[in-house]
């Protein structure tokens, strides 16, 4: 974890991060620079596996790095406890999450758990969370955030990531686009909570959103110069948050609006389209620019409103009702919660619902 006292804070950044096309087949070279080699343990999902966890195994296999490979079914705690107690059994050393998202997930907190160097390998760019110090996990029919420690590497191999659904890749741009809103949350909660706030971080995190709203039009279907530069932001926006110590510069009343949708709902959709989502109606509260926004999305082809979700209308009114219940301890534009007529309001203005 990073540890602070008084003035003093340790930021976690990662020391490797290698983007590009083929980059799977560099791992050995990041093990090695990194001092670690044997005892790998690769945690991977069951369709991952295939596209690149037997790889990763192979690849260190043949260079006598003894590795160890584990197939996760859910980001759950019951089963970050499993893959800790595999790693710890068979004596890894180091973990690689090598995945879209749960299997990143549950290897991260494992390796937190286990004090172990982890390295992330996505294959596919759907969040900021293949390099942030958070981790999102089921916990008894919940999903929480939980702090655990950042990525000692990255290795995103854009070849693989821009074969992934390109829902996906869509959905990671929803998440970098929300970073908009979370800063100007963060803005509010210091000018009057006094939260402690970090300029450097807020710039890098608005810097990284900025580049998409720039040029939304280059980011298309299997397109691998469209991959690397969403990757490249989820870095900048991870980096973003271990220099501030919290998820406060990408993780705003957006993602509470996420998270809620997430427990009201029968069906969820991506946690990325429902960022993108909560982002135009959070920058309505603002007062910003939320048209924007709201075009940006449908250029990129991201969902924009409530049909786009598959979500029916009466559960996004819901959602916005108890989003300020998520996280009470952050604060945000949602203050102590919206009345049932704003919620309407802000919804049907910005065209999220019919």
């Amino acid at each position: 974890m990073i540890p602070t006292k008084g003035k003093k804070k340790w930021m976690q950044l990662p020391r490797d991060v290698v983007v590009g096309p083929d980059v799977i087949y560099d791992i050995k070279e990041v093990c090695n620079d990194l001092k670690l080699r044997e005892g790998a343990f690769i945690v991977t999902g069951q369709n991952t596996k295939r596209i690149a966890g037997d790889l990763v195994f192979d690849l260190l296999d043949e260079c006598g790095y003894n590795p160890d490979i584990t197939v996760s079914k859910e980001a759950s705690m019951s089963e970050v406890s499993r893959v800790a107690a595999r790693a710890r059994e068979v004596g890894s050393k180091y973990l690689i999450g090598v995945g879209s998202g749960k299997s990143i997930d549950v290897a991260k907190l494992a390796a937190t758990r286990l004090d172990l160097p982890f390295i992330s390998m996505p294959t596919a760019a759907s969040h900021d969370g293949i390099v942030s110090s958070r981790a999102s996990i089921n916990d008894r029919g919940k999903k929480t955030s939980v702090e655990v420690n950042a990525p000692i590497a990255v290795i995103a191999d854009t070849n693989i990531i821009s074969s992934a659904p390109y829902r996906l890749l869509a959905a990671g741009c929803g998440d970098i686009i929300s970073n908009y809103t979370a800063v100007l949350d963060w803005e509010l909660a210091h000018r009057l909570r006094n939260e402690p706030f970090s300029e450097y971080a807020a710039t890098l995190s608005r810097m990284t959103a900025q580049i998409l709203m720039d040029s939304p039009e280059d980011i298309k279907p299997e397109l691998e110069s469209s991959v690397r530069i969403v990757v490249k932001a989820l870095v900048s926006s991870g980096v973003a948050m271990s220099i501030a110590g919290s998820s406060r510069p990408a993780s705003g009343s957006e993602h509470m609006f996420s998270h809620a949708l997430d427990i009201v709902a029968p069906e969820s959709a991506l946690h990325g389209e429902q960022c993108g989502v909560g982002t135009i109606m959070i920058m309505y509260l603002h007062g910003g620019d939320w048209k924007k926004i709201r075009e940006c999305l449908e250029v990129i082809g991201a969902p924009t409103t409530a049909k786009d979700l598959g979500i029916e209308d009466r559960y996004i009114l819901e959602a916005l009702l108890v989003a300020h219940k998520i996280r009470p301890e952050r604060y945000t534009i949602l203050g102590t919660g919206l009345t049932p007529e704003a919620a309407e309001k802000v919804a049907r203005l910005t065209k999220v619902i019919s």
